[in-house]
């Protein structure tokens, strides 16, 4: 039996958007379906005392450049040529996630992903700033004053909220974390593992 795949997910790390990518592929080799589940990721280490790896390791000789050096060896080795890290980065991504919440209620949640990871990753948008963000959703074809309204109801913040709360009482701690049944995978370069799992359990 194929198992049950959860993607957790913040537009705001770039890691997120390197994982993508690579979904499809695993989808088409092993049949499984990846279900993306949208959190906050400020919210996920504020619940889990955690904090980025350009705060935690700003201040150590060599790590940065270092965790530089693995992200763009990623980016060669996989081939994603329209990658292009954010100017504005880091971005407050609460409007376009709580906009993930509200994409996943009406049904076109993965069409939303993929517009803003590309102008997040690819487009070097300022997808904090509320108007560049309405722009963005309009040039892609979306109800944007629908969304920017409907991101401004309580339950869609209430939802938003309880996605981040569950993701930690399950253990994420960051994005992207995948779980495929019970197992947790953290992070872009345990993609590889997150297949072998699949297939260990479709039995074989």
């Amino acid at each position: 039996m194929t198992p049950k795949v959860t993607f957790h997910f913040d537009f705001a790390s770039p890691n997120s958007y390197m994982s993508h990518r690579l979904v499809a592929g695993i989808e088409e080799r092993t049949g499984a379906k990846f279900d993306y589940f949208p959190v906050l990721l400020g919210g996920l280490f504020k619940l889990t005392n955690n904090q980025a790896p350009f705060v935690t390791y700003g201040n150590v000789k060599n790590k940065p450049e270092y965790l530089r050096l693995e992200m763009m060896r990623f980016v060669r080795d996989h081939e994603l040529t329209k990658f292009k890290m954010n100017s504005h980065f880091p971005i407050n991504t609460v409007t376009i996630m709580r906009g993930a919440i509200v994409a996943q209620q009406e049904g076109f949640l993965m069409d939303y992903i993929e517009a803003v990871l590309q102008d997040m990753w690819e487009n070097d948008l300022n997808m904090g700033d509320k108007d560049v963000v309405a722009k963005a959703l309009a040039d892609h074809g979306f109800d944007s004053d629908h969304i920017m309204s409907r991101i401004q109801d309580q339950d869609v913040k209430d939802q938003l909220v309880a996605n981040t709360s569950k993701s930690a009482e399950q253990g994420v701690f960051g994005c992207p974390t995948v779980f495929v049944g019970d197992e947790m995978f953290f992070g872009k370069d345990r993609m590889e593992a997150v297949e072998r799992e699949i297939i260990r359990q479709k039995g074989g």
